[in-house]
């Protein structure tokens, strides 16, 4: 599932490619897709898009009259930009989103159908979509301690929790805890004052070095090939292989 990185690129990029521009047309491929009927998907057409934001996970056009477009990618979604007309036939494909300068087609890689697209009205009506999780990137130390130790939870669990912390997911909290060097099963009630700081900043540091690799990475094109697991990654993805600070063999923890 796209997390924190991957969909600041994802917002840098559209941002850039669709604000400004009149969706033209919604072509959807899969009925599964929409999961709103009031009001209809047509209302946002020949439309401008005058915004783009993220909440949690989910990435929020926000169109003209008060209109939003709300769209989860879930684990397998995936954005492409394409050219204006794009063919949206074949089993991964879900829907493009027709503006004037390009297509945005909208794929999932899964037979498990669990990307979502709501149209909305009204500001308020995002309150919805909202887990409430905190922006950690944006907030003070002690907001984060406060929210860690909200509930007493394994790490792991708490980083992952959306009610607790927006946009971190599986891959980047294996990262984190590991620049942190903190058992992803050390109860968050056990923490020191110290190490709760430290993790603090160590999210801040992996989400800040994972966003700037992801920019040069995408070189100012599209990211078309968003994914989970990076080479450069320290133990996400890695069992099996040393770990690269001090080459202990990786090993995973499997939950029923």
């Amino acid at each position: 599932m796209p997390e924190l990185p991957d969909l600041t690129i994802y917002l840098e990029s559209l941002r850039e490619r669709i604000v400004g521009r009149t969706l033209e047309k919604i072509r959807l491929a899969s009925p599964f897709l929409l999961r709103s009927v009031d009001p209809p998907v047509r209302v946002v057409e020949n439309r401008a898009v005058r915004g783009i934001r993220r909440i949690g996970k989910q990435i929020v056009l926000e169109m003209e009259d008060d209109l939003f477009i709300v769209i989860h990618l879930m684990i397998a979604g995936r954005f492409h930009w394409k050219e204006r007309g794009a063919k949206v036939r074949g089993k991964i494909n879900l829907a493009g989103l027709d503006f004037t300068n390009g297509t945005l087609l909208l794929t999932e890689a899964s037979t498990k159908k669990r990307a979502s697209l709501h149209v909305v009205r009204g500001t308020s009506s995002l309150a919805e979509f909202d887990r409430g999780g905190l922006e950690f990137m944006n907030s003070s130390i002690e907001q984060f301690k406060v929210v860690l130790r909200r509930e007493n939870h394994t790490l792991k669990r708490a980083l992952t929790d959306p009610r607790l912390f927006s946009a971190i997911g599986n891959a980047y909290s294996d990262e984190i805890l590991h620049r942190a060097r903190l058992s992803p099963l050390r109860l968050t009630e056990n923490l020191t004052e110290e190490e709760a700081g430290d993790l603090y900043h160590q999210a801040r540091l992996v989400m800040e070095e994972w966003i700037r690799r992801l920019r040069e990475k995408a070189g100012g094109l599209f990211p078309e090939k968003v994914t989970a697991f990076h080479k450069e990654m320290a133990v996400h993805g890695k069992y099996g292989q040393p770990c690269p600070v001090c080459g202990t063999i990786v090993q995973r923890i499997v939950y029923a």
